[in-house]
């Protein structure tokens, strides 16, 4: 069985956009009469979406106004260096040009994510960018999932998530579809397969050689890889859980 829809997460998965947010946290805490945070301390709080990640810094009082300093100059900076991860032009441009079904399904503010992927120049390989806001859910609510593969009229035995974060092996279990998750974010390959992992790679190049078997080195194109069935806790995932 070939996946026809593959569901990508953005920051950490498709784009390294760790800069640009770690520069907008050192922007907004010291105006707040905070210490501005490491990259490190950042790269650890990301993930749920953004009120989630800055409640690891500012107090539940702070939240409004920490929220509001941080959208404002991350409106004015977010595209600065951003860049997309080695090897994902190459992978979107494959799936599409296959007959694949794309998406993004991230925590990551949608129009953010929208505006991102225009600049980058693979908004035209998506059917829908889906991100915070968009809907009342977040990853990994079901419910998210279920409204995506619902919009885009694609079954969820076909269908696989990619994505570098326990959220995001979370998604794929609870919503009942495949899972391909990468070390090119934030959390190692052990993190990842602690959180019930059944499939991690260290980067788009080789989910795409051996994963979806696209391009294996030395070989011609294979058709995509089938959904996997690694246990009885969803497609794609082992029996251990986050």
């Amino acid at each position: 069985m070939r996946f026809q829809t593959v569901l990508f997460d953005l920051d950490g998965t498709l784009v390294d956009h760790l800069p640009a947010i770690h520069r907008c946290y050192a922007h907004t805490l010291p105006l707040l009469g905070l210490p501005a945070p490491t990259r490190e301390q950042v790269r650890h709080a990301i993930g749920g979406g953004l009120e989630d990640a800055m409640r690891r810094f500012v107090s539940e009082a702070g939240l409004p106004r920490a929220l509001a300093l941080y959208r404002e100059y991350w409106d004015r900076t977010m595209l600065d260096g951003v860049e997309l991860m080695p090897g994902a032009r190459d992978l979107l441009n494959t799936l599409h040009a296959d007959g694949v079904t794309l998406a993004v399904l991230t925590n990551k503010h949608g129009p953010s994510s929208r505006r991102i992927c225009k600049h980058l120049g693979i908004d035209r390989l998506f059917q829908g960018v889906f991100g915070a806001g968009d809907t009342p859910w977040l990853k990994p609510d079901p419910r998210l999932t279920a409204h995506v593969l619902a919009t885009l009229r694609a079954d969820p035995a076909t269908a696989c998530l990619v994505g570098d974060s326990p959220f995001d092996v979370e998604t794929a279990r609870r919503g009942g579809i495949g899972g391909f998750f990468l070390t090119t974010g934030v959390h190692s390959a052990t993190e990842l397969r602690d959180a019930g992992a059944g499939h991690v790679f260290p980067g788009l190049a080789e989910l795409g050689r051996e994963g979806f078997a696209l391009m294996p080195e030395g070989g011609a194109p294979q058709p995509a890889a089938s959904a996997p069935r690694d246990g009885p806790r969803g497609p794609g995932l082992s029996n251990s859980v986050e």
